[in-house]
């Protein structure tokens, strides 16, 4: 935007050359303005920035960049009224950048900024040690920066050591790819002819150009990041030619579930071939990947700097996307509510509204599993598969096998609940809450799990919490015993209400679960995993002892004491809550982007992805802003066994394109209003044909409207807390309670009337009160 200025009258700008400071400014007069591009002032990073200044082109020969109150020598491009162009020489902490005037005598404007170190932090607390690095994934040893082994082994001539790596930093290089007609990328060559194999494209302007692909690859924040654009044959690697990209950068994000401790993996999608060819940027960072780590705000934090390298390196972006699926989606969400500007548009896959919201029913999983396969193992009903969604929520399916029913009858297992079908909690959950809760899980096999052998030089020690909680405990902080502190709470929990109220359960079912059911250990309790959890554990290792089956993770709740006493709940704690909601990494709703939410229906197969997250977002958002006419929900319907599964990841990518041309085109009419036609809520066929679209589709989901095409095409399950009374945005970590008298009084268990007996056993599970759910979640700070 074009600042408004006044011309400086010439008695003002004789004062300041008289002034003996040469600090002189009169912001109403000086038509010159500064200000940096490439991030907020106060989070540069990396000693540099790229700068704008706008004055009239007559004085644009005479303007000095001033760091620190010395003049530079770097000089900006000019264009019309900009000047523009990276300056540095920042140095760690407080600087203050100048343009002057006049020979360095007047002060024309300036800004105060905050510089810090390239490899972070800027905010996100203490670095995290031990740090595995990973940079052999290019075959790279990382930098010396240590010279006592507490850290990465760097090894010199003849297999020596030369000294540690405690922070995996390497020098950023270029490197040029091509397109092969197999479906691959291949190094480029040197020289003017190129490879028989390479593949052409044409742009969107009808040129047909060679795939070839410029990749910058480095460290930033720690982490391994990626910048890749397509480029012409002959581009020099110190000096970009930017003229075959389009100005559209994509952000991709990676997903899976990871507890820190690793500098991760440049992942695939950060050279999707099919973004590229359409002329977008891609920038990556193994730092957001979820499978790396899922502390998102370190994510949101290695976002900035990574997206600030990209800016200072080859412009500021007409806009940038965000790409990735389930991990990859819930990134996109929390970057968006935390951090305004590094996105411009979101296109999530496979959403949740966030982690640690999701871990709140995962942590309920094997406990249900449990008591259905195991407490409650002469209940012929859990047989059937489908049953056992009265109580996970999540889908169950007797066609997806559970891999541990062969075993169970070896092992006195096979009661009359014992189904050989799986639902979503040990299809798609099974080892998730061990990973995120246990910290000795990770141990096992010196953590082979979550680090690749191939990437360790030298021992992990064995200290080391591989749980979600601790690889965040800069927000989460530990406990007195040196544990992180955690979220996790079912205290009150009525586990299967809904179920007992609609009839599907009995009272008596109802009963005997909640008595039953428990809880977790405090980590600080816990022990090691059993099989198969424990990849030390072997098969033939449980038979000589069928005390180390457990897939449930029995050894780690908290069941009955005695048999007419109940089986204790877990208390989580309410710091660690408050300070999942101030640090951002719970969902609040605020979503300002234009979003296209698309998923494929995995319900069938009990694929982790539930289908419901799309819509518990949309609940959120709407609580939230009041509206969710910017966000857009797709389903494309999947068949089990069908491949490939037919998508709109793609489709979705040139739908946005043309929703930031009309925002771009028509800023007034803001974002809703600039929708193109397509950008509207739809459901698609397995071929990925348009069943129904508009704003009526998914009506009955969130309304008491009768239910739309697509809502009726796509049936949606929930979760254990949806079942037990929760709302179904999730996101309650820490239930308002009621007391028992009071629930019966309000027709919580309507219409079925306790009796005296009945209550009592109420009271008895439920002494500090049940859940009420029409109440605000109590950890909120």
């Amino acid at each position: 935007m074009k600042p408004s200025s006044t011309p400086v009258p010439a008695d003002t700008t004789a004062q300041a050359l008289d002034a003996k400071s040469g600090d002189v400014r009169d912001d109403k007069l000086l038509p010159v303005t500064i200000r940096i591009v490439s991030s907020a002032p106060q989070w540069v990073s990396g000693g540099d920035a790229r700068i704008e200044v706008w004055a009239p082109p007559g004085l644009h020969h005479n303007l000095e960049i001033w760091i620190n109150g010395r003049k530079t020598s770097q000089a900006l491009v000019s264009r019309g009224l900009r000047l523009e162009g990276v300056v540095s020489g920042f140095i760690d902490g407080d600087n203050r950048l100048e343009v002057r005037l006049a020979h360095g005598l007047i002060v024309a404007d300036s800004i105060r900024l905050t510089n810090h170190p390239i490899k972070g932090p800027m905010f996100s607390g203490p670095h995290q040690h031990p740090f595995v690095c990973t940079t052999n994934q290019f075959g790279l040893q990382p930098k010396i920066d240590s010279d006592t082994p507490a850290g990465y082994t760097v090894l010199g001539a003849g297999g020596t050591i030369a000294g540690y790596s405690r922070d995996c930093s390497i020098d950023s290089f270029v490197t040029y790819l091509y397109r092969a007609s197999g479906d691959t990328w291949k190094l480029l060559p040197p020289g003017d002819t190129g490879p028989a194999d390479m593949t052409q494209i044409t742009l969107a302007d009808g040129t047909t150009v060679d795939f070839i692909v410029r990749r910058e690859v480095g460290t930033i924040n720690r982490f391994l990041y990626s910048f890749a654009m397509l480029v012409p044959r002959g581009d020099d690697p110190a000096h970009p030619n930017t003229s075959l990209w389009n100005g559209r950068l994509g952000y991709y994000f990676g997903g899976g579930v990871g507890v820190g401790h690793s500098q991760g993996s440049v992942q695939s999608g950060s050279l999707e071939p099919e973004i590229l060819k359409r002329g977008y940027a891609i920038a990556h960072s193994s730092g957001n990947v979820t499978n790396t780590h899922y502390n998102l705000q370190l994510a949101g934090e290695t976002a900035m700097m990574t997206k600030e390298r990209f800016i200072e390196r080859y412009g500021v972006p007409a806009y940038t996307v965000g790409l990735g699926a389930s991990g990859g989606a819930v990134a996109q969400y929390i970057l968006a509510q935390n951090h305004p500007g590094i996105l411009d548009a979101a296109l999530p896959v496979q959403s949740y509204p966030d982690m640690v919201s999701q871990v709140t029913s995962v942590g309920d999983c094997e406990l249900l599993e449990h008591y259905m396969d195991v407490t409650d193992r002469n209940n012929v009903r859990w047989q059937n598969v489908k049953n056992r969604t009265l109580l996970v929520g999540m889908n169950g399916e007797p066609l997806v096998t559970d891999p541990m029913s062969a075993i169970k009858p070896l092992l006195g297992l096979g009661g009359p609940s014992m189904t050989t079908g799986s639902t979503e909690c040990v299809n798609g959950w099974r080892r998730a809450f061990p990973l995120v809760m246990n910290p000795w899980f990770g141990r096992a096999a010196n953590s082979d799990n979550y680090v690749p052998q191939s990437d360790i030089v030298g021992p992990i020690p064995p200290a080391i919490q591989w749980t979600h909680f601790d690889d965040a405990r800069n927000i989460y902080r530990l406990d007195a015993d040196g544990f992180a502190r955690h979220t996790w709470d079912n205290i009150g929990v009525q586990y299967g209400l809904m179920s007992m109220k609609e009839g599907s359960i009995t009272p008596a079912e109802f009963l005997d679960l909640n008595f039953k059911v428990g809880g977790w250990k405090q980590p600080r309790d816990m022990v090691q995993e059993g099989y198969p959890l424990n990849p030390l554990v072997t098969l033939p290792m449980v038979v000589a002892d069928p005390a180390l089956f457990d897939p449930w993770s029995r050894r780690n709740m908290t069941l009955a004491p005695a048999e007419d006493l109940p089986a204790p709940r877990t208390q989580g704690n309410l710091e660690a809550m408050r300070a999942a909601y101030t640090s951002g990494l719970v969902f609040s709703g605020h979503m300002p982007l234009p979003t296209i939410d698309s998923r494929q229906y995995l319900e069938r197969e009990v694929n982790m992805h539930n289908a419901h997250q799309s819509f518990a977002i949309r609940q959120r958002v709407l609580k939230r802003m009041g509206t969710s006419d910017h966000l857009v929900i797709w389903f494309t319907d999947t068949m089990p066994g069908v491949v490939p599964k037919a998508d709109k990841n793609l489709v979705v990518v040139d739908v946005m394109a043309q929703w930031m041309a009309n925002i771009r085109a028509h800023p007034f009419l803001g974002i809703a209003r600039n929708r193109p036609a397509d950008a509207v809520d739809s459901c698609f066929d397995v071929e990925g044909k348009l069943i129904a679209s508009g704003s009526t589709v998914w009506d009955g989901i969130l309304d008491n409207k009768p239910k739309g095409a697509c809502t009726l095409a796509f049936p949606l399950f929930s979760t254990s807390r949806i079942v037990a009374g929760a709302p179904l945005e999730g996101g309650v970590y820490k239930c308002a309670l009621k007391s028992v008298d009071t629930a019966l009084q309000d027709g919580t268990y309507a219409p079925w009337a306790p009796d005296p007996a009945s209550v009592a056993k109420l009271k008895q599970i439920f002494p500090q009160g049940v859940c009420d759910y029409s109440r605000p979640d109590q950890g909120r700070p």
